[in-house]
């Protein structure tokens, strides 16, 4: 099996800030992470769906030169999962809540297609908290332009705007608290999950308690569920715990 996997981003700055930052605390040594970017899901998902033979990591591979360079030495073969990072985005032009139904079905395995997280609304939710007391009932506005970068870096505690300096302590602090809020959406609790929760389930609430009533999601970053997926639900609590 390869000890290779692939994160894939639609920006190239926030994201793999993120995600290099995470790979120090949370991610197996034994495995190595390469991050390629400008990825534009919608048209991924256009191209592959009707043709069997089109691979995702080709297709990024493809997408332009710098992933080419980047990839160059390597095929599908070579890496074990794949895993897609989009924002929710809801007041893009092209965004579309049936579309991204039917994306969180189709990328829902990391060993074939890829596996889709959803961070509501953007990335910045990771950080949006102004009280970490509060951030059970935390929503925001989705489907018209509220600046969300700004607002974020206005509200956000003063610990947590700059991704690349979180340290253990508080990764684990955010992670705690977004699998509580990923729970109570889901499961009405705010404590850590006992069972996994899926990217469609994770959707499917958005939409009843938030997106159709008040256009409206609950603040929730997709860096943390991922955590939960991939390393399953007890040895994340335990790795939570230590």
């Amino acid at each position: 099996m390869s000890n290779n996997i692939l994160f894939v981003f639609e920006g190239a700055s926030t994201e793999i800030q993120i995600i290099e930052n995470l790979n120090k605390f949370f991610i197996n040594e034994n495995l190595t992470v390469h991050c390629i970017y400008d990825a534009e899901i919608y048209q991924i998902f256009k191209e592959i769906k009707y043709d069997d033979d089109l691979d995702t990591f080709n297709l990024l591979k493809e997408r332009n030169s710098e992933n080419e360079a980047k990839l160059a030495e390597y095929t599908r073969d070579d890496f074990a999962e794949i895993y897609l990072f989009f924002d929710y985005d809801g007041h893009s032009k092209i965004a579309d809540d049936d579309k991204l139904s039917e994306l969180l079905n189709f990328f829902n395995e990391e060993t074939e297609k890829g596996k889709l997280y959803i961070s509501y609304p953007m990335v910045e939710a990771l950080k949006h908290i102004s009280d970490y007391d509060n951030f059970k009932d935390a929503s925001i506005e989705c489907k018209n332009n509220i600046k969300y970068k700004k607002l974020v870096s206005e509200e956000a505690i003063n610990e947590l705007i700059d991704f690349t300096k979180y340290d253990f302590k508080i990764w684990k602090q955010l992670i705690i608290l977004h699998l509580n809020a990923m729970n109570y959406l889901c499961n009405d609790t705010f404590e850590l999950p006992k069972v996994l929760i899926s990217q469609i389930e994770i959707f499917s609430k958005q939409l009843e308690k938030y997106i159709i009533p008040s256009n409206k999601v609950k603040i929730l970053s997709s860096f943390p569920p991922f955590i939960h997926d991939y390393y399953g639900n007890e040895n994340t609590i335990a790795k939570l715990k230590t």
